[in-house]
């Protein structure tokens, strides 16, 4: 009796564990597609410097279609556990085990590619100022709206100031991007009157920053290491669940395997003869 409730423990969580892989991954893969959002305009404004391959030293394990690709792969796995694991088959449990693993082994190899530190420095910002001369173009029109959209996301005007524009481009003033409240020809009443309604912080420390320290980096990194110890866990359970099954099935055999003493008593291992005490 001990040992069924002892095993209906385990199965009960083991599924909760599996229900925890499904939204876990969910989250991952929305977290993912969030910051390639941003990656995608990193990139754009870094293409061809060392701050475009910091950028992808940092990020490229975590928005990497592999990562897609586990995380599809661990709900599929979990769902193989949970049915393994109602239905008591030693032949899914198994199979859910080694795809655990393997998807353990995916993701401590993809762990240590992200911590490896970028070397960057500041001075590399400089050259993001040559990629400012194309703002405004005609065949750079993917240029300006990226350079548009990470202003008004990270609220910055420039690389180091919003003078920025006035040196490497014919401006007069910035784009209607640094505003603090964005409408047409924000910038240029803003550049004429007062200029505390432009963003006052460049885009490049944003940037280096995004790339250091990003905080939706930190929480995939969170989840990745609470998803690590999730399936240490559930493989450590499956283990045991195999093992108990196994010797489960296996016990009865051997029981039918004993022969029987005559008269139809108990097994002839199993029978305690007792010595009259004088």
């Amino acid at each position: 009796m001990a040992r069924q409730d002892a095993v209906r423990c385990v199965r009960l969580f083991l599924c909760a564990l599996n229900v925890l892989f499904w939204l876990m991954s969910a989250c991952i893969l929305g977290v993912a597609a969030w910051i390639r959002d941003s990656l995608n305009a990193v990139l754009t404004l870094t293409a061809h410097t060392r701050l475009e391959e910091a950028a992808v030293l940092t990020f490229a394990p975590v928005v990497h279609p592999v990562l897609v690709v586990v995380c599809c792969f661990l709900l599929m796995v979990a769902m193989l556990g949970v049915c393994g694991t109602l239905r008591c088959d030693l032949v899914m449990l198994s199979w859910y085990f080694g795809s655990l693993l393997v998807i353990l082994c995916v993701e401590l190899a993809s762990a240590l590619w992200t911590y490896e530190q970028p070397h960057v420095q500041r001075s590399d910002m400089i050259s993001l100022k040559f990629r400012m001369s194309n703002f405004g173009l005609r065949q750079h029109q993917w240029l300006t709206h990226t350079w548009n959209t990470f202003q008004t996301e990270f609220e910055c005007c420039g690389v180091i100031y919003f003078t920025d524009w006035l040196e490497m481009t014919e401006r007069e003033w910035p784009p209607d991007s640094c505003c603090s409240y964005q409408y047409p020809g924000c910038a240029r009443r803003a550049h004429q009157h007062d200029l505390s309604d432009l963003h006052q912080e460049g885009c490049g420390p944003k940037l280096l920053s995004f790339i250091r320290s990003s905080a939706l980096l930190q929480l995939l990194r969170f989840l990745g290491v609470a998803m690590g110890v999730a399936q240490i866990l559930a493989m450590a359970l499956t283990l045991m669940l195999l093992w108990t099954l196994h010797y489960g099935r296996k016990w009865p055999k051997e029981q039918q395997c004993l022969p029987a003493p005559p008269g139809g008593g108990p097994p002839a291992e199993h029978h305690l003869h007792m010595e009259p005490v004088s």
